[in-house]
């Protein structure tokens, strides 16, 4: 075989160390299934670094990044209403970055930790699927490795969208992932897309003092949310200086001496806006290429995904494949039980993941958060419903901490009262929205949340308030 070798035989390779691969291998462990894990992904100091695009260069260093810049906001701009004087300050970005890497750093440390503690083997290379159970791993610093399994998880993550004729070059346009590298703040800074990435990457760099642009192409703010949530978001980003402008199409991105220039349409007029930097954010796609071998029977669909069952399973025997991989919400936290449930059907043949009640969480200030039905999806489908609103300005809990932008927002069945959605706007509403989950997970009532008892003063009084606006008998509002 060369300079190839082979290694001995697992119950499941997992290819791709993600929030979907690391808790699928973590799962499959825990039930007794001899387990690896094969991921490429190497970190700035050359070593590998489980955790994928997510805790890499995602979720975690972007609410790192998002949790600094609003602090220093809250000095500069309110710490004054709460009689706290301070002289004038500064941002040291390289201090700021070096804190995100080093949180970054102690998080892949700690799944390479689980994975030495449930006994899972890692393997750092590029993983391939070569045929039904058969997977070969090849990197710069081995030789390469053909392990064998009775199942292969495919969970490879996603890769940012890239436009055409737009060169990312990480020194004027950049991608997500460059965007949370920024050495210094931009005088002016350009973002196509006003999806989550673009909305928080743009929070970030307004706090700390960039004028920021959002050039999206849709003609409404977040298409998936609820059009009342939507309608708050953009009157709260606006009042904040986020200049977002919607039903821009861009045309094309020339080179500046000192940036670059967008040129796009909205309607038939032709308009150019200069920056400093630009940040292309339209989105991503599955990450497929080198996964599989041509003609070991993986399928992928209009969209680039890989076709799977109800149960994530390929038309491959034994060869499953999980989050952003196939169709669904991009969610880490829904890869994560892709993963637990694909072990677990492995294991037992029985695994379950409720799509109907998978929630969005957008860390922007205020926070936007969302499960189940909106309002234009229930009259689409012509369910009767009630609607129950309370404002987070009639929370003493949120008056105490000056956040009292926005309002919970509960959605119920007219005939039965069970709960179909919740939709907030307003302070930790990502923490708020795991009540309404469980209780659509519970198939709760807005009656039986409205009987629960909420602790005083919190946030979280504001969903329970909702919950009674629904019956009409919200306590701390004027009832019309």
């Amino acid at each position: 075989m060369g300079d190839t070798q082979r290694m001995s035989d697992f119950d499941v390779i997992v290819i791709g160390a993600g929030p979907g691969g690391y808790v699928a291998a973590i799962r499959c462990a825990q039930l007794g299934l001899k387990t690896a894990c094969v991921d490429r992904w190497i970190g700035e100091d050359g070593e590998p670094s489980p955790g994928g695009t997510c805790l890499n260069v995602g979720c975690i260093p972007s609410k790192a990044l998002l949790d600094s810049s609003e602090r220093y906001e809250e000095i500069s701009t309110h710490a004054v209403d709460h009689g706290i004087s301070a002289g004038p300050i500064s941002i040291d970005v390289a201090k700021m970055q070096a804190r995100k890497d080093k949180l970054v750093s102690d998080l892949t440390s700690g799944i390479s930790a689980l994975f030495k503690s449930n006994q899972i083997a890692f393997i750092s290379g590029h993983g391939c699927l070569v045929e039904p159970g058969s997977v070969r791993v090849s990197s710069d610093h081995q030789p390469e490795q053909f392990l064998r399994a009775k199942h292969v998880i495919l969970a490879s993550g996603s890769q940012p969208v890239q436009l055409p004729g737009m060169s990312v070059d990480e020194t004027t346009i950049f991608d997500s992932s460059g965007a949370l590298a920024f050495s210094t703040v931009p005088t002016r800074l350009g973002i196509i897309g006003a999806g989550v990435i673009g909305l928080e990457l743009g929070s970030v760099w307004r706090r700390l003092g960039a004028e920021v642009i959002i050039l999206e192409a849709m003609d409404s703010l977040l298409g998936n949310a609820d059009r009342m949530i939507a309608r708050e978001a953009k009157k709260q980003f606006s009042r904040q200086g986020l200049d977002i402008l919607l039903g821009c199409q861009v045309t094309e991105v020339t080179s500046t001496k000192d940036g670059c220039t967008i040129h796009y349409r909205t309607g038939e007029q032709d308009e150019s806006i200069d920056v400093e930097r630009l940040i292309v954010a339209v989105g991503r796609l599955p990450c497929t290429e080198g996964l599989f071998e041509p003609g070991c029977g993986i399928e992928l669909n209009a969209r680039g995904a890989v076709s799977v069952d109800a149960h994530c399973a390929t038309a491959v025997p034994g060869v499953w494949a999980i989050g952003d991989l196939v169709d669904g919400p991009m969610l880490a936290h829904k890869a994560s039980e892709e993963g637990v449930a694909v072990a677990e059907r492995i294991a037992s043949g029985v695994g379950h993941v409720d799509y109907s009640i998978v929630p969005w969480v957008i860390y922007t200030h205020p926070e936007i958060a969302w499960v189940g039905a909106t309002e234009e999806e229930l009259k689409s489908q012509g369910v009767q419903y009630k609607v129950g609103l309370f404002p987070f300005a009639a929370s003493g809990r949120a008056k105490a901490a000056g956040a009292t932008e926005g309002f919970a927002k509960i959605i119920a069945c007219h005939e039965t009262d069970r709960i179909l959605g919740a939709h907030m706007i307003g302070p930790q509403v990502s923490e708020l929205i795991n009540e309404a989950v469980l209780a659509m997970s519970m198939e709760a009532s807005a009656e039986d949340l409205a009987r629960t008892v909420h602790a005083h003063p919190t946030l979280a009084e504001v969903v329970h308030e909702a919950a009674l606006a629904s019956h009409g008998r919200a306590i701390h509002k004027v009832n019309r």
